[in-house]
């Protein structure tokens, strides 16, 4: 039987596809006020830029391409029984091939009705949205876990690293919650990798892999598979 592995996933893991992000220098944040976009507040005062901001989102997304680091996700799978939480809204996981994608702050393809959260929509490529926007007769809105919103899918997650045999983290500066809180999930005595450029504290039991995504994903192929 396969071992169980969990890995999640953060910023740094489509960094390497061109995927642009709020905190790091030269990131959205120089073109949009964070808060302004991405919260609950902000898509109450002015749905029409939230809606206009996550439209070029997607047409970003348009352009860029899974990294080798997802592909190297996607070759694990022939050895391990593999889960993939990220808290990436892109779909770059899913297009490298990844069977389990699960999505903690929503997917960017996909909007859902401002009525009901359980009619989600697919959107179509090139597809764009505004407030007047109507699919099955609903206003919609991103698929998005805003700022100041709760995060369904975390309970759903904890289980899932609560039964990894190990578990992975990657590209992530562990600040971000309660996505960041997944590790107190892992079971005692459970072998954990972290991987990141810089990465940040982590207790002393935490294997470190000082690299980016990519590099740092062949170097834990190499560990994990040295070990079968």
């Amino acid at each position: 039987m396969k071992k169980h592995l969990v890995i999640s996933t953060g910023a740094g893991m489509s960094a390497e596809s061109g995927i642009s992000t709020f905190r790091d220098a030269g990131g959205l944040w120089e073109k949009y006020p964070v808060m302004q976009v991405c919260s609950a507040d902000g898509f109450a005062r002015d749905p029409a830029i939230v809606h206009k901001f996550y439209n070029e989102r997607r047409a970003q997304l348009d352009t860029v391409s899974p990294n080798a680091g997802h592909r190297a996700l996607v070759d694990l799978e022939q050895h391990f029984d593999v889960d993939v939480i990220t808290q990436n809204v892109d779909d770059l996981h899913e297009r490298a091939g990844s069977t389990r994608v699960h999505h903690l702050h929503g997917e960017l393809r996909k909007v859902r009705a401002i009525d009901d959260d359980t009619l989600v929509y697919t959107l179509r490529p090139r597809e764009c949205t505004t407030p007047d926007t109507r699919i099955d007769g609903h206003a919609v809105r991103p698929h998005i876990v805003f700022f100041q919103e709760a995060v369904p899918e975390f309970e759903p997650a904890t289980k899932i690293v609560a039964g990894a045999d190990i578990f992975v983290i990657i590209g992530t500066t562990l600040s971000v919650y309660p996505a960041a809180a997944l590790l107190r999930y892992v079971r005692p005595g459970t072998p954990v990798y972290y991987i990141d450029p810089n990465p940040a504290d982590v207790p002393a039991d935490v294997h470190v892999i000082r690299a980016g995504a990519s590099e740092g994903i062949a170097e834990l192929a190499r560990i994990l598979l040295d070990k079968k």
